[in-house]
């Protein structure tokens, strides 16, 4: 090889060098690129799994300060250049084979070539003929350009951050697709979901303490009423409680007559005749008594005898409803397990997530989970320092809302209720499914729902559209009022409607306000218009009667998603052909959900009832004709749900009382407008009951006295006045008795309450509330109508004592009918005014005690008051007679 050669030689293995050299770095940058790559791939795809009714519902990504830094890293390996196969064998010749040649075709270079052995010289000429021809092949193939042009040169990444995780520049995506639908949501929303959750179980562990507190409490009267029954139980009875035989009278000759003595006596074996094996059975039989008797002991809320261990077990269960009250989030709980795992994952440094949804769960529904959640826990935190304590008198609140206390005691087990009769004939997948749902309780004030009230709001919900038929008096509108508040709250929806009769208009309101935190609208009346466009814009309850709705479908189309569509007094369109039937029909058709409430679904015919059912789940039922009724039951059971009250409360008989308040009629109004013009304080109390068929609560009281007859009930009409008692009997159908009046003799009063509990289901007894509320004991009742309120308290509470004593084996409703307007309202406020100011300085008072006329108000002077205000109300204190009540026994 010559000089020149040689120098070509030189000059080939310097470009082979940078060549190599250049593609070695290559591949090591690359090769960093793409182990960083595989490194953020295994960083971001860490996920947070959450469930939800114990099924996955979401894969969940947090993003934070170093995902920000996967993110570029997988973007840079998302966009390196494409190496194709033959690019990979170019590069590992030129990487593997070039340099060997070049080390072995040195020999032939320099002062090498002086000394080499042939065979190395004959090497080098080999590998130097080869490293010419792949110089000549390389420049040919653009080899030099090809390590240039698969160098990680992108400058994209640098720009990258959390926000980007899902674009296609990140290259993400592919990697998290197999998980279902992927969202990028802010992280803003869970920053605060560690601290909400810390806040929740801090809070469920101070509850559970109330919780115990009120068990011991419950425990405690439990043992105290046992040991009142063992005081009084004679030592016979000891023999009953074990199969070995038990000599008593040793026991008896000592004075020790009762099992409870026994109980307390240490040293029986000192007795005469008793040795230490008898004295070993005897205990061991009144401990077995004692523990049979506490067993079966339920705690005893005697409003007669307030024993000092019932007081406090009303002050525990007042301490924990207190604590209850302060989260009230059964589902808010039950989310905040579900994003426990979560919690954990993030911080306030976590910017990002990304949302994986393999089923129809969203990213949206996650966080109405953590916003709920959230939420409560920030409720939760601001609360705990002020802790609502019990009422000072624990007394005074259990009489203002026993049924909170009664379902307290429930939940804590002493009460228990026939889950099969709860169930009603529901098949058992339902129920299960009814078992499987949480209710949202984030939009409901209500204290306490019984274990019936809550199983039927999760009926309705679980099978969309049903019949609530509980017996009156169970808290069907609580009820409804549930299912209104829990799609509020687990669903987001905001537009129901309550179609009901006018006279029930004011209560549904009422109900809706003081039982939950959705806003009512009354779509009835002057205000309608007004109500309506509120409603459309704000959402909420939609409160409208039959005859209203087609003017509400008409002039509001309805456009909006209707949540829920309640049907009070269903009864009402089980005609179909009626237009009230079709213009309810027609909305029942625009919502997914329904729920209607009767407690007479069946008055006339089965078609009746089946035509209520066709309106809701029409698949179940094709005809009637030849059923028998537990074929009929079985049929329409997935739309219909019933309790009675006896299978449901097991601590009848219990007082139901309910404020039955009915706006006037035009007949109503008229009538009573002229009555205060006049000053007649009595006709104003009687104008809303003596129109006829014009009257609003005439019509009333026959819904009512038509349910107790569904029901097996009897019903006793209560008023002071004549005239409406008149009326009454002439309006009813049916069997009436009366009217009961003070000129009735009282041997033909008894006959008369004789034959009227003789009498079938849905008799009446028609009863001046004088006359028949005192010495007469009406068992037979149980239902119980008071036309007006009455101007002395006591007068009240002792013709409800007529039915609600001891032999009463039903509970009694009491329905009192109150104008919404005018005399009703003035007399019902001002004498809760005067009988609160009563009871500040004399409640307490033997002589009150003793005195019933110390509960008396001057009927002269509240006559005054009441036709004072309501001639300002109406006339603006125009003139009128000042004689007002100087004849008030005269017109009664």
């Amino acid at each position: 090889m010559n000089k020149v050669e040689r120098a070509r030689l030189t000059a080939t293995i310097e470009r082979l060098s940078g060549w190599v050299t250049a593609a070695t770095r290559m591949q090591a940058e690359r090769a960093d690129v793409e182990k960083a790559g595989k490194s953020a791939i295994h960083v971001l795809c860490r996920t947070v799994a959450i469930a939800r009714g114990g099924r996955p519902a979401w894969q969940v990504v947090p993003l934070g300060p170093q995902a920000a830094i996967a993110i570029r890293q997988l973007a840079e390996a998302n966009h390196l250049p494409a190496m194709s196969g033959a690019d990979e064998r170019d590069l590992a010749s030129l990487t593997a084979s070039v340099p060997k040649a070049i080390e072995e075709s040195r020999s032939v270079l320099g002062a090498r070539r002086l000394f080499a052995r042939r065979e190395r010289k004959d090497a080098g000429a080999n590998a130097a003929e080869f490293l010419t021809g792949y110089e000549a092949w390389a420049i040919g193939r653009g080899l030099d350009a090809t390590i240039e042009n698969l160098r990680p040169t992108w400058t994209g990444a640098a720009t990258l951050g959390a926000a980007d995780a899902l674009s296609d520049v990140v290259g993400l995506r592919p990697h998290l697709e197999k998980l279902g639908r992927l969202d990028l949501i802010d992280a803003t929303p869970v920053h605060e979901l560690p601290d909400a959750i810390t806040a929740l179980n801090s809070a469920l562990k101070g509850e559970e303490e109330f919780r115990k507190e009120a068990t011991r409490a419950g425990d405690a009267v439990r043992r105290a009423e046992t040991n009142e029954v063992l005081a009084k139980m004679h030592v016979d009875r000891l023999r009953e409680a074990t199969a070995e035989r038990l000599v008593t009278k040793p026991l008896v000759d000592a004075g020790i007559t009762t099992v409870g003595a026994v109980k307390d006596t240490r040293n029986l074996e000192s007795l005469p005749g008793i040795g230490p094996a008898s004295a070993r059975r005897i205990r061991g039989a009144a401990v077995t008594i004692e523990q049979t008797t506490f067993d079966e002991m339920p705690p005893r809320i005697d409003i007669k005898r307030k024993t000092a261990t019932a007081t406090i077990l009303l002050k525990a269960l007042g301490a924990w409803d207190a604590a209850r009250s302060l989260r009230n989030a059964t589902s808010d709980i039950e989310r905040a397990t579900e994003l426990v795992d979560l919690a954990e994952a993030v911080s306030k440094q976590t910017t990002h997530l990304i949302v994986a949804s393999a089923t129809s769960q969203d990213a949206v529904e996650l966080l109405v989970g953590v916003n709920a959640v959230v939420k409560r826990g920030m409720a939760l935190s601001g609360a705990r320092q002020t802790t609502t304590a019990p009422p000072r008198d624990p007394w005074e609140d259990f009489l203002s809302r026993p049924a909170d206390y009664y379902g307290m005691l429930a939940e804590l087990g002493f009460l228990t209720e026939d889950e099969g009769k709860a169930h009603g004939d529901l098949p058992e997948e339902i129920v299960e499914a009814v078992r499987a749902l949480a209710l949202n309780a984030e939009y409901l004030t209500v204290g306490t729902l019984r274990g019936y009230q809550s199983f039927g709001a999760r009926f309705a919900l679980v099978q969309r559209k049903v019949i609530i038929g509980d017996e009156m008096g169970l808290g069907k509108t609580v009820e409804a009022i549930t299912v209104l508040a829990h799609l509020r709250g687990a669903h987001g929806l905001n537009h129901f409607i309550v179609v009901c009769p006018a006279a029930v208009v004011t209560n549904w309101i009422r109900e809706i306000q003081s039982k939950s935190k959705l806003r009512a609208h009354r779509i009835h009346g002057n205000e309608r218009e007004r109500a309506a466009l509120s409603w459309t814009r704000y959402g909420g309850v939609a409160v409208t009667t039959f005859e209203t709705l087609n003017w509400f479908q008409d002039n509001y189309p309805l456009t909006l998603t209707i949540g829920a569509v309640i049907v009070d007094e269903a009864h009402y369109i089980k005609n179909p052909d009626a237009q009230r039937s079709r213009n309810t029909a027609a909305l029942l058709r625009r919502s997914e959900r329904a729920v209607f409430l009767t407690g007479t679904p069946l008055e006339n015919r089965l078609d009746e009832f089946a035509a209520l059912v066709k309106y809701l789940q029409p698949q179940l039922l094709v005809s009637t004709n030849g059923l028998s009724p537990r074929t009929f039951r079985k049929q329409v059971a997935p739309a219909y749900l019933r309790r009675n009250q006896e299978d449901v409360l097991q601590e009848l008989p219990e007082l139901i009382e309910v404020d039955e308040v009915v706006p006037m009629s035009s007949a109503d109004t008229a009538a009573y407008r002229s009555a205060v013009q006049a000053g007649n304080f009595m006709a104003m109390r009687q104008a809303a009951m003596t129109q006829g068929p014009s009257s609003a609560k005439l019509e009333r009281l026959k819904e009512i006295v038509a349910e107790a007859e569904a029901n097996g009930r009897r019903v006793i009409v209560f008023s002071h006045f004549r005239e409406v008692l008149d009326q009454v009997a002439r309006a009813l159908p049916g069997e009436v008795f009366g009217p009961l009046t003070g000129s009735v003799a009282a041997v033909a009063r008894q006959r008369m309450v004789d034959e009227f509990s003789k009498a079938g289901h849905g008799a009446v007894l028609v009863s001046q509330i004088v006359a028949g509320g005192v010495g007469l004991n009406i068992q037979a009742a149980s239902v119980i109508v008071i036309c007006e309120p009455q101007l002395k308290p006591t007068t009240e509470w002792q013709a409800i004592a007529r039915a609600h004593r001891m032999g009463q084996l039903d509970t009694v409703q009491v329905h009192r009918l109150l104008s919404e307007e005018g005399v009703d309202k003035r007399v019902t406020e001002i004498l809760a005014r005067k009988s609160a100011l009563f009871d500040d300085f004399a409640r307490h008072s033997d002589t009150a005690h003793s005195a019933e006329e110390a509960f008396d108000i001057t009927e002269r002077e509240l006559a005054r008051e009441v036709v004072e205000a309501e001639r300002e109300r109406l006339f603006a204190g125009g003139p009128g007679p000042d004689d007002a009540g100087e004849s008030d026994e005269a017109a009664a």
